[in-house]
């Protein structure tokens, strides 16, 4: 009996123990969670019962550099479903997919789900004045029509690939949209409530309101007017010469700074669901490689220059073809030129001098100036989609790859890298990193918070050399290939360029080129550096003659609207078969009409008005027009 009795108490003493490690282990247990998670765990709690509504902060604004407005958000309808509030659940699903012609189904697993308030994504996103005034006199129970916004870009297609779009939810998808977005998009805000198990809100609550912080604008390099010129000029290029595709870059080679860019095809940034994506992927001034051909020889003459290989006064003969490691590389010009100094193998654009020049500076010296100019890597322009290029390795360069890419052949360049190099080959010598984005701007104040400087990358020449460059391919606008880009009084200087394409097996097309021209002005201080590639153009296919006077009408209208004062020590232009001299016009104001028709003169008239004085006349005297340009004459009392 007593040994029974110990037995018990030693159980009951176990028990006891067990009992109290359980009941500490516990309050161990209790206190960790009381003093280290409970404030995790409220905010779980808070989770499960809080409910938030967002707020879309506002969009940014896009500028041009004269804060001209681009891109910005405008005030829109959408359709929200309140799910605790609805009666007839798929009967409503069924009136709203007639309305916003959406799948029943997807709309009413939509409207359903257990949430506050739900979107109706993307049937109910953004629709129309018309459809949103349907919905709201239907009143139907649980259906909300709330305002909602999307981006408009008040000027069409024009900067489309540049400015690119947003997608529904106001994010960027392409373009500085894209590249910029989180500066843009700003920061929602929300309002936040308590609800119940079924997501209807507690009565008694205290809402909280966090008001979204609104995108920056951006201030970006785009000129409006500059870019209202090259679209003008593209449109033309397009109706008159039918082109698969063609764009236009225009730089400021003194910052890098990006004042216009096109291309053709385009489309319209608010349309792009509509649009093949092949057009708005590819953003053809940063995108698309190919063969520059003669644009590139800028390149072989400025490091020619630089090593001292050349003097542009030696003189050199043409016989209209080179040999080169047992290949015959002939010049564009049947029989050669001929006899002629260094200034003229570049105003002649003359395949065998430029073969001269690569050789004598030797493969290594000449892929390092190509390299250092920025060929075969990116620009870092601000912009998605951007390639790189294609460049011989330096080891698989043989004679006959030395010969070729000293005249831009065999070498596979993007647009931007050459608008870059070019404006380094005559700004001083300076490669900059071409951009778009100006600064950010503070949307309530309106003051500029943060400021983009232009970034230097390195100097590949010296000035000297580039006031070489500068003036030689003056002489090749004034009396070579480029005389169709002339603007008289403005210097402009340029290059031409024409280059085969490459078809998919892997040779070179006939008659498809991709046709070029790049031009700069003022000579003597460039302000503006224009390129221009055409596709394929139907009929004639020279970059002398399709792209030069494209350029040259953009450079004219620019930096007229620029108010760049004109020069006067300009190179006289010379005549040539395709491109015949300016003339100056004579002074006719306050001449007697009948005196100017019995003396020999030799432009044709269009006499507008009644008397015997020309009070007026159209071009103005002094103005450098073309030999038979007609002449208007205004005739009045005096």
């Amino acid at each position: 009996m007593r040994g029974r009795r110990v037995v018990v108490r030693k159980r009951l003493f176990s028990l006891l123990l067990i009992a109290v490690f359980i009941l500490t282990a516990l309050m161990g247990r209790l206190a960790y969670v009381q003093l280290f998670q409970g404030t995790w765990l409220a905010e779980k709690a808070k989770d499960l019962w809080s409910r938030d509504i967002p707020f879309e902060a506002k969009r940014g604004k896009l500028l041009d550099r004269n804060r001209k407005e681009l891109a910005y958000n405008v005030s829109t309808p959408s359709v929200m479903a309140i799910p605790a509030q609805l009666k007839d659940p798929a009967k409503t699903a069924k009136i709203l997919a007639s309305i916003l012609q959406g799948p029943e189904e997807k709309i009413y697993e939509q409207i359903t789900k257990r949430e506050v308030i739900n979107r109706i994504t993307p049937w109910g996103r953004k629709i129309s004045e018309e459809k949103a005034r349907e919905i709201q006199g239907l009143r139907l129970p649980g259906i909300a029509v709330v305002e909602d916004s999307k981006r408009f870009y008040p000027y069409g297609s024009m900067a489309a690939h540049v400015l690119g779009f947003t997608g529904i939810d106001n994010q960027g998808l392409a373009g500085i949209e894209l590249i910029y977005d989180e500066k843009l998009r700003g920061t929602k805000g929300y309002v936040s409530f308590s609800t119940n198990a079924r997501g209807e809100k507690l009565p008694g609550g205290v809402d909280r309101y966090t008001p979204p912080r609104d995108g920056m604008n951006l201030v970006t390099t785009l000129d409006y007017q500059i870019q209202t010129i090259i679209e003008r000029e593209l449109d033309q290029a397009m109706a008159e010469y039918q082109p698969e595709n063609i764009l236009a870059i225009a730089m400021d080679p003194q910052t890098g700074e990006l004042l216009g860019m096109a291309s053709r095809p385009t489309f319209r940034p608010d349309q792009y669901r509509t649009t093949n994506p092949l057009i708005y992927n590819r953003n053809l001034p940063i995108w698309k490689t190919y063969e520059p051909g003669s644009t590139f020889k800028i390149i072989t003459l400025a490091a020619a220059l630089e090593e001292k290989k050349v003097s542009l006064n030696e003189s050199f003969n043409d016989p209209g073809y080179i040999m080169v490691g047992g290949a015959r590389l002939r010049c564009w010009k049947a029989g050669g030129h001929g006899h002629q100094n260094f200034r003229e193998v570049v105003e002649n654009s003359c395949n065998p001098g430029f073969v001269t020049l690569g050789q004598r500076l030797g493969k290594t010296t000449l892929f390092s100036y190509i390299r250092k100019f920025g060929f075969g890597q990116k620009t870092g322009i601000d912009l998605n989609g951007e390639a790189k290029g294609i460049l011989f390795k330096e080891s698989r360069v043989g004679p006959v790859e030395l010969a070729t890419t000293a005249f831009g052949q065999g070498v596979s360049v993007t647009p931007i890298q050459q608008v870059a190099a070019v404006s380094a080959a005559i700004n001083g010598g300076v490669l900059y990193e071409p951009h778009l984005a100006k600064g950010w701007v503070d949307p309530e104040t309106g003051e500029m918070v943060e400021e983009i400087k232009p970034k230097v990358k390195r100097r590949v020449i010296s000035k000297e050399t580039s006031n070489q460059v500068r003036n030689v391919l003056e002489s090749v606008v004034a009396r070579g290939t480029g005389r169709k880009a002339f603007v008289d009084g403005y210097r402009v200087g340029g290059k031409t360029g024409t280059a085969q394409k490459v078809g998919p097996d892997g040779r070179y097309m006939r008659n498809n080129h991709i046709v070029s021209f790049i031009g700069f002005a003022p000579a003597d201080d460039p302000r503006l550096v224009v390129y221009v590639a055409v596709d394929n153009p139907k009929g004639i296919q020279f970059g002398g003659v399709v792209a030069a006077p494209i350029v040259g009408d953009i450079i004219e209208d620019s930096l007229r609207y620029m108010k760049v004062p004109k020069r006067k020590n300009q190179i006289p232009p010379e005549d040539t078969p395709l491109t015949p001299a300016l003339v100056g016009t004579p002074n006719l104001t306050g001449q007697d009409i009948e005196r100017i028709r019995n003396s020999l003169f030799s432009f044709p008239l269009q006499v507008y008005g009644e008397g015997r004085i020309v009070v007026d006349q159209m071009p103005k005297p002094g103005q450098r027009v073309k030999k038979g340009t007609t002449i208007k004459i205004y005739l009045g009392d005096g």
